[in-house]
């Protein structure tokens, strides 16, 4: 029985509200995501598939990737855009399949500014991102009308394609925003120069977008809160320019967090959930019209909290949406425990988006692949073995399980998540627990047969139509002499809690795994929220423009060296979105990093190296190997050609869940 708002856990979550002449089912809104799918007519098809499952799912209202109102403000060459009428007419495909599945949907209208990636951008000023390849040029005071005007016929057309609301970024250091900061608007006329002139194009939009929809179309307007860049906006900027807006003819305003550019990461698993609701609070106390609260919101619960507590109207949540499509309809059965959570890995959404790749979800590789990658039941009566209850043979055993197959998951260990386990351990990745918790009720409400602490042989497997070998990987140990030193400690003994290091370590081997081990031995497991925002130098916006201000240096528990054999700069190999936070951890947090090493010896004065052809002594308590793994493939032969190997297995790399979880899905597909 599914739950009424009234008597379900998440009461306000689930309430109805009305924004102008439409009524949202419930207070969930998809955050918008640029998928890859957006930027081709050919790809109309999958992207309403994707938009009509989480519509399925139940979400209040789904906002889409961001279209360009004209071609200067693409993301990149031949990027979405929504500039004719016969692109409107061709967006009816998506729209219909939303509103066939009960939902609503809002078209985005981005214009990139500098952030645009082809030699045509535009900007307030000339003044390039130290992200981007090429610099703005300046739009002329009639260019900034056009685009003005491109604006609101991009709002007018997204009307006549069906879309129910538009959304204008004016967030995350786009075009709109870039006029709103000094740090990208030093003109002189009328719109720039000061505070009151650098509004004047956002508010150009809303009104000519108003008059172009009419009184009672949903606007809403993405706000920068927070620009934490150098040269960003005063919270009472933020503020006055949210009045403004207001009147202006904006229905709802969204909340966005930081520019591209900062230096300070906003939704990565590092930030803390909900890190941001006491800035949307903020705003909310300001303005009569509802606000939308967003970053770092992946569970109903935290959701039910922000509201109930009156931070905010709406709560939008864009990666656990591509992680679970039915999070809404789960939450409504009170079934919150099933929720397949996001864990803000960014591995394969934003780390692919920003590699012009198609995004995905590494908890759910089903994610724009809807129209492909197909779980359909299966028309056959047959048994799966899976060996090993690591990501990738958990996500085998419960995509055969779903497809219909009678299963059967054999884990060595007393634990489900092999390689998994250890992962989650790490701070700042304390999310991962929640996968985990995700599998074990799934496969529990699927009725797989699991059977832990147990060894599969070729005996036992022979019984089974179909075997799928996950059986994971172990720490490799490196031909290093004095290996055996009592001073050396697998990474696996020391997340697992079954060593606690010494005061001075040294990590031999610097890639993902050597840089979250270097980050749990440095960690305060007492660390806050306040603390988390101290080090990265968030101050209060009413202080400190932007909400930047000095950071707080970190008080490492332990003296860490990283140390690998590779020349290149430490953690070059981390992901596009996120590795640039996990290496400033590792400076704030005072770790010694060394490259192009040669390890001589470990004995009892410590680790010796040669470096540049000098030979140094790292005096340690403790030196922890994180130099790889091997596959386990006892199981593993040419004569099972028709058995199925998958994840670390298959390749040994570091701890690989957006691999291993993909495989498994993907072999249990084509059974």
């Amino acid at each position: 029985m599914t739950a009424t708002p009234a008597t379900s856990p998440y009461p306000h979550l689930l309430a109805p509200i009305t924004l102008g002449s439409l009524t949202l089912r419930n207070r969930v809104v998809m955050g918008s995501m640029h998928t890859g799918l957006e930027d081709s007519r050919r790809h109309l098809p999958e992207l309403a598939a994707f938009f009509a499952e989480r519509a399925r799912g139940g979400v209040g209202l789904i906002v889409t990737g961001g279209y360009a109102p004209n071609k200067r403000g693409w993301l990149k060459p031949l990027a979405s855009e929504m500039t004719t009428r016969l692109q409107a007419m061709r967006h009816r495909e998506v729209t219909d399949a939303v509103h066939e599945e009960g939902g609503a949907i809002a078209l985005q209208v981005l214009h990139a500014g500098r952030y645009g990636y082809h030699p045509f951008v535009v900007s307030a000023s000339k003044r390039k991102s130290p992200i981007s390849l090429f610099t703005p040029r300046a739009l002329s005071t009639r260019g900034v009308e056009r685009t003005a005007s491109d604006f609101a016929r991009a709002v007018g057309l997204a009307e006549k394609a069906g879309y129910d609301a538009v959304e204008i970024m004016g967030s995350e250091g786009y075009l709109i925003n870039q006029f709103l900061a000094a740090r990208t608007n030093d003109r002189s006329d009328a719109w720039g120069g000061s505070a009151e002139k650098r509004m004047r194009f956002p508010l150009e939009v809303v009104r000519r977008a108003r008059e172009e929809v009419g009184p009672d179309f949903p606007l809403i307007y993405r706000i920068s809160l927070l620009d934490l860049v150098e040269g960003g906006q005063t919270w009472d900027e933020v503020v006055t320019l949210a009045h403004l807006l207001e009147e202006a003819g904006v229905t709802v305003l969204n909340t966005g967090i930081g520019w591209h550019e900062a230096r300070v990461p906003t939704i990565i698993t590092q930030v803390p959930r909900g890190a941001w609701r006491e800035a949307t609070a903020r705003l909310k106390a300001e303005v009569s019209v509802p606000v939308c609260a967003s970053n770092r919101i992946n569970t109903p619960e935290l959701a039910e909290s922000i509201l109930a507590d009156g931070q905010a109207d709406l709560v939008s949540m864009a990666r656990p949406l591509l992680a679970d499509p039915d999070f809404v309809a789960k939450a409504m059965a009170d079934r919150g425990d099933e929720i397949n959570t996001c864990i803000a890995c960014n591995q394969a959404c934003l780390d692919h988006t920003f590699s012009n790749k198609r995004a995905s979800c590494l908890v759910n590789p089903r994610a724009c692949h809807e129209t492909t990658l197909v779980l359909g039941r299966t028309r056959r009566t047959a048994t799966v073995a899976v060996v090993g209850a690591g990501p990738a043979g958990l996500s085998s055993a419960v995509a055969a399980a779903e497809r219909g197959f009678a299963v059967t998951l054999f884990e060595k260990s007393a634990e489900l998540g092999g390689q998994f386990r250890l992962a989650m351990a790490v701070p700042g990745k304390e999310d991962f627990a929640d996968t985990l918790r995700y599998y074990t009720r799934r496969l529990d409400v699927l009725g797989v047969d699991v059977r832990l602490g147990t060894e599969a042989d070729d005996a036992v497997l022979a019984a089974y139509d179909e075997v799928i070998v996950a059986s994971g990987v172990v720490p490799r140990l490196p031909t290093i002499p004095g290996i055996d030193h009592p001073s050396v400690v697998s990474y696996a003994d020391v997340l697992a809690g079954r060593v606690v290091p010494g005061r001075r370590v040294a990590v031999v081997g610097a890639g993902g795994i050597g840089v979250d081990v270097s980050v749990w031995l440095t960690h305060d497991p007492a660390e806050t929220t306040d603390d988390w925002m101290a080090h990265w130098g968030v101050g209060d916006p009413s202080v400190h423009p932007g909400g930047l201000t000095e950071r707080k240096a970190r008080s490492p528990l332990r003296e860490v060296t990283l140390i690998q054999r590779k020349t290149t700069p430490i953690g070059v190999g981390l992901g596009k979105t996120s590795g640039w936070a996990h290496r400033a951890v590792l400076k704030q947090s005072g770790v010694t990093q060394v490259s192009g090493a040669t390890y001589d010896l470990i004995d009892d004065a410590g680790l010796h190296l040669t470096v540049d052809g000098e030979h140094r002594v790292v005096e340690v308590d403790h030196v922890v190997v994180c130099a790889g793994q091997e596959s386990v493939r006892d199981l593993v032969s040419d004569a099972r050609p028709d058995w199925y190997v998958v994840g670390g297995a298959d390749v040994a790399a570091e701890l690989d869940a957006k691999r291993a979880i993909k495989q498994g899905t993907e072999v249990v597909a084509g059974l």
